[in-house]
């Protein structure tokens, strides 16, 4: 764990990492727990294993259309990449049927078992609480009304609006400049190590939630807390 520089208004433990003033929070499975969406495949006939690689397929290619330049949302591209995906599958319901079941299943999600204690220990900090999410700020919206958490964040914030999706640092510069926030005040939260590394180039502080206990890959930029849950973050930051 690398520690950013301390100053009086942000206190930390001598061994500890420096406490932001702003936490920003990808939402897609670090606050959602998309599991369910693989049954959504069996339900309707597709195998299931297709679900994280429809995922990690919509995810390259909203990157791809950043890099040249375009952006397009998350929605039309999951819905797209379904249908190329599902494409000659033995599906037991007409295809425009199948990608409408799958792609709802993003209003039905819940947050992991970690996230509302995590959230309220958080804000019980003092620190401010936003999201940043390559999907629709309405799922955020939609996620955290249910889980009863949706008044600890002041903002749900969209790459929509930014322009280009995370991780062009454009993304994360217009989360900053939407809270007033410099980038050494402000830190990622993220289960994607891809995530952690472009806002470390933007010069953010980061923290990657491992719940699952995986290798970070060497080839992206170190993230300055790594952390099992949101709880165990809250007990690095506080």
């Amino acid at each position: 764990m690398t520690n950013a520089p301390l100053s009086p208004d942000h206190p930390a433990s001598p061994d500890g990492p420096r406490r932001p003033r702003l936490l920003v929070f990808d939402v897609n499975e670090t606050l959602s727990d998309m599991a369910p969406l693989t049954a959504r495949f069996a339900d309707i006939g597709a195998p299931e294993h297709l679900a994280k690689l429809w995922f990690a397929e919509l995810l390259r290619d909203g990157f791809a259309l950043t890099t040249s330049g375009d952006i397009e949302s998350f929605a039309t591209l999951g819905a797209e990449a379904l249908r190329v995906r599902l494409d000659g599958q033995p599906l037991d319901r007409p295809l425009e049927e199948a990608v409408d079941h799958v792609m709802q299943g993003f209003s039905e999600l819940a947050v992991y078992p970690d996230v509302v204690e995590g959230v309220r220990a958080l804000s019980d900090l003092g620190i401010r609480l936003v999201t940043l999410s390559n999907g629709a700020a309405t799922v955020a919206d939609t996620l955290l009304q249910r889980a009863g958490v949706r008044d600890r964040f002041e903002r749900l914030l969209t790459v929509e609006d930014a322009g280009v999706w995370k991780p062009a640092l454009r993304a994360y510069a217009y989360a900053l400049e939407e809270c007033g926030v410099d980038p050494m005040d402000a830190m990622l939260v993220a289960v994607h190590p891809w995530d952690v590394d472009g806002a470390r180039r933007a010069n953010l502080a980061t923290a990657w939630i491992d719940r699952a206990g995986g290798r970070y890959p060497s080839y992206f930029a170190a993230p300055d807390v790594k952390a099992a849950s949101l709880v165990e973050l809250a007990d690095a930051l506080r």
